[in-house]
């Protein structure tokens, strides 16, 4: 388990990560919003519905994989999924990742793979994230 300091580092990387993302490969501004909220980003029909119900009921490895298995990563649409994805995922908290195998270092890990297999690895260099 991590320390405090070490899940608020985390949390807090994680979320400049997905601004960073959402900025350069959707080409828009993105300004955090509260969860219960839907994003302002569009993701037609209701794959990302889905993929966050499996995170609500613990299958978070299984949403990756099934999320990873059909990504586009010239599709922005896509890439946005998976953005949300993550920061949806890490939302849950240390305690509910870890009660299903799944952790904040993961999240992270899955962020910068997909910044890395969308073309946009650099900026994970550029931000010092690793």
């Amino acid at each position: 388990m991590f320390t405090d300091d070490e899940k608020d580092y985390l949390m807090r990387i994680i979320k400049e990560v997905a601004r960073v993302l959402a900025s350069v490969m959707l080409g828009k501004k993105y300004v955090q919003v509260e969860l219960p909220v839907e994003s302002k980003y569009q993701i037609s029909g209701d794959k990302l519905h889905h993929l966050k119900t499996m995170v609500d009921n613990g299958e978070i490895n299984e949403a990756e994989n099934e999320l990873l298995d059909r990504i586009d990563y010239s599709d922005k649409e896509d890439l946005a999924e998976a953005m949300f994805f993550y920061e949806y995922a890490a939302s849950k908290g240390d305690e509910f990742l870890e009660a299903h195998n799944y952790s904040l270092e993961e999240v992270k890990d899955g962020l910068q793979q997909l910044a890395q297999d969308a073309g946009y690895g650099n900026i994970m260099n550029m931000l010092d994230i690793g």
